[in-house]
C-alpha cells in the first residue's frame, strides 16, 4: 500500500441530491446512499409515497434512516488521506508522525499549521495580531538576518524589505513605507501598465484593420480599372501596376508614422 493509502474515486461517493460528498451517509432499501438531511428533505417535500431519487423505487412505509457507519468511516479516512502532505506540500509543524498539509503559515510564529492546529490562531485573542499567509516553505526569508525580526517595511531608497529596527538604524532617513503599502502600490502600477499595453494593442488592431480595408479598396479599384478593354495598352497596364505598388508601399509605412 502506498504512503497515501488507497485512493477512492470520490465522484462515486457524492450525494446525487446536493452533489457534494456524502455527509452522515444513509443507505435506503434499494441500495442507493444519500446524505441523511438530503434524503429526509427530499421525502418531506414529496406528497406521494417516498421513493428513491435515482431509481424511483417506492417504499411503504417510509424507511427509518440509520447512519451507514462503514461508509461514513471510509469517507472520513479518505478525507484524512487527502489532507496528508505530499513531498511538494508545506507540512504542518505541529503534527507528529505522519504530517498533514498546512493551510496557513504564521509570520510571527514562523510556523505552518494544518486546519486543526491553526484553530488557536483563529479563536484565541493572543494570536489575533499574528500575520497569517498562504503556506510557505521559506518563512525564514521574511526574517531580518541582522535583527531577527519580521521584515514588515520596505526601503524605497535601497529597494529592499527591512524590519522596523533597520528603519531606525542603517536605513534611517531613507524613504520607507510598510511592506503592505509597497505591495499595494506596485499592484496598482502593474494594473495601470497592463491597461496601457491593452489599449496600445487595441489601437494597433484598429490601425491594422483600417489598413486592410484600404488595401482591399485599392485592390478592388485597380481590378475594376484593369478589366479587359480595347483602349488599354500594355503601357497603361504597367503604369497602373506601378501606381498600385506605390500606394501599398505608402500604406504599409503609415503605421510606424502614426505611432511616432
Amino acid at each position: 500500500m502506498s504512503q497515501r493509502g488507497v485512493q477512492l474515486d470520490l465522484e462515486r461517493f457524492k450525494c446525487s441530491i446536493c452533489l457534494d460528498l456524502l455527509k452522515d451517509p444513509v443507505t435506503i432499501p434499494c441500495g442507493h446512499s444519500y446524505c441523511m438531511k438530503c434524503i429526509q428533505g427530499f421525502w418531506d417535500e414529496e406528497e406521494k409515497i417516498p421513493s428513491c431519487p435515482q431509481c424511483r423505487k417506492t417504499f411503504i412505509p417510509r424507511p427509518v434512516l440509520e447512519k451507514n457507519i462503514v461508509l461514513a468511516d471510509l469517507l472520513e479516512m479518505q478525507k484524512i488521506n487527502l489532507c496528508y502532505a505530499a513531498p511538494e506540500d508545506v507540512v504542518c509543524d505541529v503534527c507528529t508522525g505522519r504530517k498533514l498539509k498546512a493551510i496557513k503559515s504564521c509570520l510571527i510564529c514562523l510556523a505552518s499549521y494544518c486546519e486543526k492546529h491553526l484553530q488557536p490562531h483563529l479563536d484565541a485573542a493572543a494570536f489575533k495580531t499574528h500575520k497569517l499567509v498562504e503556506p510557505s516553505k521559506n518563512l525564514q526569508e521574511n526574517i531580518c538576518s541582522h535583527h531577527d525580526e519580521v521584515m514588515k517595511m520596505f526601503c524605497r531608497t535601497d529597494q529592499k524589505c527591512i524590519c522596523y529596527l533597520c528603519s531606525v538604524d542603517e536605513h534611517r532617513g531613507h524613504d520607507t513605507v510598510s511592506a503592505a503599502a509597497e505591495r499595494t502600490e506596485r499592484q496598482r502600477e502593474l494594473e495601470e501598465s497592463q491597461q496601457q499595453i491593452q489599449q496600445r494593442i487595441q489601437d494597433r488592431e484598429k490601425e491594422v484593420k483600417l489598413l486592410q480595408q484600404e488595401v482591399e479598396a485599392i485592390n478592388h479599384s485597380a481590378d475594376q480599372t484593369l478589366l479587359p478593354s480595347s483602349t488599354h495598352t500594355h503601357t497603361d497596364l504597367k503604369t497602373k501596376d506601378v501606381c498600385r505598388s506605390h500606394f501599398l508601399t505608402q500604406s504599409s509605412q503609415r503605421l510606424p508614422v502614426q505611432r511616432k
